[in-house]
């Protein structure tokens, strides 16, 4: 499985069923900095409003974009299914395969399939992408 950190992928290097992972560890820091770029402080996501502080959906399928901006990839079209929540202090896993390859104008068309997991291999995300890699 090639990792997303491996700087030495390329374009021409990607085949379907290429596969990349990345993985982070989910803070109620990381999760108040997303609450104040965005502003989206529903109380779930503010620490001592609730018990446990929830991390934003789009926090948790940023991590699908990180294997994206490794490969200079420029989505077109993003779609998530939130399955369960993820609290500060899980530790998440984005499983990200590429599912199609084409030509297009701009370079080569890309498909991916991906699911984010927690530390307990749950999925908590799944979704699809797709876009271009631009030669």
């Amino acid at each position: 499985m090639a990792q997303a950190e491996d700087d030495s992928i390329t374009v021409d290097s990607l085949k379907v069923g290429s596969r990349f992972t990345e993985t982070r560890h989910i803070t109620e820091a990381e999760i108040a900095a997303f609450a104040a770029l965005v502003g989206d402080t529903g109380r779930h996501h503010l620490a001592g409003q609730t018990e446990r502080v929830m991390a934003h959906g789009l926090l948790t399928a940023s991590l699908a974009t990180k294997v994206g901006g490794r490969l200079h990839y420029i989505a077109r079209r993003m779609e998530w299914e939130f399955l369960k929540p993820v609290w500060a202090g899980d530790t998440i896993e984005a499983r990200v395969t590429v599912v199609s390859l084409g030509e297009a104008r701009s370079g080569v068309a890309v498909g991916f399939e991906l699911v984010i997991v927690n530390q307990h291999g749950e999925p908590v995300l799944r979704g699809a992408s797709t876009g271009v890699i631009r030669r």
